[in-house]
């Protein structure tokens, strides 16, 4: 791994939905907040390019994730709205390129969402690295693989997968502090009224004027701009490591994510981790929508 790629690897935070610390000795200018739905399959869409602004542009911007899921109907498990969900799910998955399952809803559909945010919550008292790579399984384990994340026995499986404090978690994921946390990013996605999800916020802690909202799932290119007006210049995004290296780093990823990150169509970032699975690096994951790589570690 080269001097530049292994200083970039080793500030990344882990699975982002995080700011990427690229430049330690800036002071990162940029606030952005990244208001979600854990359950939101949009939301989960939002990933390739936050992935994309935090490995070109993360040395300007200090990144925040709200959890905003008093936005929705927290009754998924009503009947009536099995079907529309389900629907919702297929059509996002089709649209986005990220795989998001809809059978779910029939096989094995959410029953408390609630404990879910406070469970997101609970995996950040233990750090933002950690927290991040909670929420990024999380929705692993909802999009891709159908389970049932309102289970306080399947939240406990991926935060052990995650290597958090196992001890510690399930003690703060009843507590009244993550109550108080939840409240907080509630109180926050008021406060800068937010009515749709996902929302980006971008501030310029150097000014004083208003932020910018981006309200909705765009492709990467807005966020982008809306980063320059914000910023107040544009800036040339930093050089991205190999695409080994990305895989070594995140672990598991989509095809539209390495696509969006290096700027290649579906078929190229195809092409390419195919020569990954034959110098036996990665291996392929089919998903209902497209295709998931799994970093092989030896």
């Amino acid at each position: 791994m080269g001097k530049l790629t292994s200083e970039v690897m080793d500030n990344l935070t882990s699975n982002d939905n995080s700011q990427v610390d690229f430049c330690s000795l800036i002071n990162k200018p940029i606030e952005l907040y990244v208001f979600i739905d854990p359950l939101c399959p949009e939301c989960w869409s939002l990933e390739p390019s936050i992935k994309k602004l935090a490995m070109e542009y993360g040395c300007y911007f200090k990144l925040r994730t709200i959890v905003s899921s008093n936005l929705t109907n927290l009754n998924y498990h009503a009947s009536k709205k099995t079907e529309k969900l389900a629907k919702l799910w297929e059509k996002t998955a089709s649209r986005t390129g990220m795989s998001c399952d809809g059978d779910l809803w029939y096989e094995n559909p959410i029953s408390a969402p609630s404990i879910v945010a406070l469970a997101i919550k609970a995996a950040e008292f233990q750090g933002q690295r950690l927290g991040s790579k909670f929420l990024r399984k999380v929705q692993e384990y909802l999009f891709l693989e159908k389970q049932n994340i309102s289970e306080e026995n399947v939240l406990l499986s991926i935060a052990e997968e995650v290597n958090l404090d196992i001890i510690e978690f399930k003690k703060d994921l009843h507590s009244d502090t993550a109550n108080r946390a939840l409240k907080c990013d509630w109180s926050l996605t008021c406060e800068m009224d937010v009515q749709q999800l996902p929302t980006v916020v971008m501030f310029n802690r150097g000014h004083d004027g208003d932020g910018l909202r981006v309200s909705g799932l765009y492709q990467t290119h807005v966020y982008e701009r809306a980063f320059f007006e914000m910023l107040g210049q544009k800036v040339k995004p930093l050089r991205k490591p190999s695409l080994e290296d990305f895989l070594c780093h995140f672990e598991f990823v989509a095809t539209k994510e390495v696509a969006v990150v290096y700027d290649w169509s579906i078929e190229q970032a195809e092409k390419e981790l195919k020569k990954l699975v034959l110098k036996q690096k990665i291996e392929r994951v089919p998903v209902k929508y497209g295709t998931f790589w799994k970093y092989i570690n030896t």
